[in-house]
């Protein structure tokens, strides 16, 4: 497992160093919102070589809708052919993804564009450098992995409706062993504020609360990784839904750090054997900043049917279920 120093051949994709093994994947993800609008996007490639396949697409929705034949835009490919003359410094793949590195592990033009419906044209520029996963406590494993929030700005173009873009927002890579029926329950919660204050907290289920098993703190131009913390949530009884999400944690200097969200929309994404319930959050720092980011409340479907089934069972009045 990769856990940096990065160099910008991580740029590229990393088929060459990665075994034979079936499910051997390789992801590339951008994220981004317009917070006035309530909307948030993704941009998502997810490659495995050793099939010949690639997945994934586009993403935009609002608080009108989270299901996704019924958000904004949602276009989730599964098993496209992948074109092995092409790398990730400068692509334009079947999925209507492209990108184009302008500068290694810093700086990349990212565009996408499905006929009439949606235009997207983005440059992420990085505002830290990418931040290594670390450990294999979390649900990814022993994919190498790394994190960035950017800045984020450009247009979309939406059902002809031209939406500007200016956020601070996460990217992240991986490659590694990525089986389907590999999921376990788990959390991925970002959020960056305009003074470039920002926090990653992945997160496993616990009995009372989940505990932050990897995380970092970003805090001007310093990154600082989590050593424990939780995330507590409050969910719709009606739904299942988080309403609200805490994060409290502490670095590897001994300093807190706390911070309340509310998310604000959700798209709820159907990715093979789990399900990702992810909600755009509006933070309250602990600082007084207002920052922005996502809560991603992933679940095995298995384990999201039980636990909603059980929630239909309880009292009408009774209390909120609890993941």
């Amino acid at each position: 497992m990769t856990v940096g120093p990065f160099t910008p051949l991580d740029d590229r994709f990393h088929f060459g160093e990665m075994s034979d093994r079936w499910w051997i994947t390789e992801t590339c993800w951008f994220s981004f919102c317009c917070p006035e609008r309530r909307l948030g996007g993704w941009l998502y490639i997810m490659v495995r070589p050793n099939i010949g396949t690639l997945a994934g697409g586009a993403w935009v929705w609002d608080d009108s809708a989270a299901l996704p034949w019924e958000v904004l835009y949602s276009a989730n490919y599964s098993a496209m052919r992948f074109p092995r003359d092409q790398d990730l410094t400068d692509c334009q793949l079947p999925t209507g993804v492209a990108i184009r590195m302008l500068k290694p592990l810093t700086t990349y033009d990212l565009r996408y564009r499905d006929e009439e419906l949606i235009d997207i044209n983005l440059r992420f520029t990085a505002i830290m450098a990418p931040h290594a996963l670390g450990t294999t406590s979390s649900s990814l494993g022993h994919l190498s992995h790394f994190d960035q929030f950017g800045h984020v700005e450009g247009t979309l173009t939406l059902h002809g409706n031209e939406i500007g873009i200016d956020c601070l927002a996460m990217r992240d890579r991986s490659w590694g062993p990525r089986p389907e029926h590999r999921p376990r329950r788990n959390a991925y919660v970002t959020g960056v504020s305009r003074s470039e204050r920002g926090f990653l907290a992945v997160a496993n289920p616990a009995t009372h609360e989940d505990t932050v098993a990897y995380g970092f703190l970003l805090d001007q131009g310093e990154v600082r990784d989590l050593v424990r913390g939780s995330r507590q949530v409050e969910r719709d009884p009606g739904t299942g839904w988080i309403t609200k999400v805490t994060i409290i944690a502490t670095d590897e200097e001994g300093r807190r750090f706390r911070a309340e969200g509310t998310p604000v929309s959700r798209i709820v994404l159907n990715r093979h054997t789990f399900i990702d319930v992810n909600s755009l959050v509006r933070w309250e720092m602990d600082d007084g900043a207002i920052a922005w980011g996502e809560d991603q409340d992933i679940w095995p479907v298995h384990e999201w049917s039980r636990f909603r089934r059980e929630a239909r069972t309880k009292p009408p009045h009774g209390p909120a279920p609890r993941a």
